[in-house]
């Protein structure tokens, strides 16, 4: 018949076991390469949980802040007031620059005391090296007219902290995703960044000072310093007196 061909039953079925084994190759291949994709977007590895990371040390601007009680009848500071004051300005980096507020109570019963002592808070801040551009004297309303409110004074103060301790949102007993419970390492991290000196130290390290190498110099030869040549590379006398674990 015109138009069809005619095959021996012989042939036809190698033909189709041929055709069936390239289907199934074509199906496996599939199937790996499912599994393969499948594979790659599955993240294998720790579950990001650090305490460091739960509570970071933040570095920020803060107020420092001090209130110095007035007295209705006070004309100066007095000496504990003074003490408190320069104890207080110790922190104050004259380098930054930063501003210095004095806040003054008004329409209270110590108006006029507060007046004079503001005057002399002025007075012994330029004294301390504070530029009297960088002094802000500012009055605030008493919330009543017979109370005898404080005087404020604040200055910036680059500070390091945490967020607050504890937060306690699930039960600790809950172990399942093997995580440290949310508190921990709050405390650790506030004490590190409440014992710092200088909370730029978080952000990198300094320059390095200069040595005083004619001190360095002095020490190491004591060190080495011996009575005889028997003694040589121990430690000196000096040393062993003065230490408090006996040689």
């Amino acid at each position: 018949m015109p138009g069809v061909v005619m095959m021996k039953n012989g042939t036809g079925g190698a033909s189709r076991a041929r055709l069936g084994g390239r289907v199934l190759i074509v199906c496996a291949a599939a199937l790996l390469a499912g599994c393969a994709a499948k594979r790659d977007s599955v993240i294998v590895g720790s579950i990001p949980d650090d305490y460091r990371t739960n509570h970071p040390i933040v570095i920020s601007e803060k107020a420092q802040e001090i209130d110095l009680p007035i007295a209705v009848s006070a004309r100066k500071m007095t000496r504990d007031q003074m003490g408190t004051l320069a104890g207080f300005m110790s922190g104050y980096d004259r380098r930054s620059g930063g501003m210095v507020s004095v806040l003054v109570p008004s329409g209270s019963a110590n108006e006029l005391g507060a007046s004079n002592v503001a005057s002399q808070i002025t007075g012994l801040l330029q004294k301390q090296g504070v530029p009297a551009e960088n002094i802000s004297v500012v009055s605030y309303q008493a919330l009543a007219p017979d109370t005898a409110p404080p005087i404020r004074v604040s200055y910036p103060v680059i500070k390091a902290s945490t967020g607050p301790c504890g937060r306690w949102p699930e039960d600790i007993l809950n172990t399942t995703d093997n995580k440290l419970y949310a508190n921990f390492g709050c405390s650790y991290q506030s004490n590190l960044a409440a014992q710092v000196a200088n909370p730029n130290d978080f952000l990198g390290p300094r320059k390095q000072g200069e040595i005083d190498a004619e001190n360095r110099m002095g020490v190491i030869d004591k060190y080495r310093g011996a009575e005889s040549i028997y003694e040589a590379g121990k430690v000196s006398k000096e040393f062993r007196s003065a230490s408090e674990i006996g040689y």
